[in-house]
């Protein structure tokens, strides 16, 4: 048809020469490159502590609260549980650090759900609620009021 024009593609966009590559899509593929980094980056890190003992003196530093004020924190015997999770010995990891069980087992739940949703091109939107912030902060403080008292001594790595 006289006048008509050709309609503009990626690649005979104006000051794109004629047969230059369009821009670069991104697929699923690249989407799910940062939850397996992140798992990547877990099982590495798992990978060290199991080699690592850390029931062993000299291989990692003290807690420092707990050598200046005798006062065991929430983090106190995670490396140890972190240890025990990754021989597969879940009661020496629960004595170790219970909290840090379960965080290690919600962080695992929240990367699978990240990597699902980004192999279907679904985002991830991480938008906690203030009450659940608090609430984890909460749960931190009282597990550590417990396992430094008589009535936790069971929590105490």
């Amino acid at each position: 048809m006289p006048g008509a024009t050709a309609p503009r593609t990626a690649a005979t966009a104006p000051g794109r020469p004629a047969g230059a590559p369009g821009p670069a899509r991104t697929g699923r593929g690249a989407a799910v490159v940062p939850p397996l980094a992140v798992l990547a980056g877990v099982v590495a890190a798992f990978g060290w502590v199991a080699a690592v003992d850390p029931n062993e003196p000299g291989h990692y530093p003290a807690c420092p609260l707990l050598r200046w004020t005798g006062v065991h924190c929430p983090g106190c015997g995670g490396l140890r549980s972190a240890h025990a999770v990754a021989h597969g010995d879940l009661v020496t990891a629960l004595h170790a650090n219970a909290l840090a069980v379960l965080a290690y087992a919600g962080f695992a739940a929240f990367l699978a759900v990240w990597l699902v949703r980004a192999a279907t091109g679904r985002p991830l939107e991480l938008r906690p609620r203030p009450v659940h912030v608090w609430s984890l902060a909460a749960l931190a403080l009282l597990f550590t009021v417990v396992r430094n008292t008589p009535l936790g001594r069971g929590l105490v790595p």
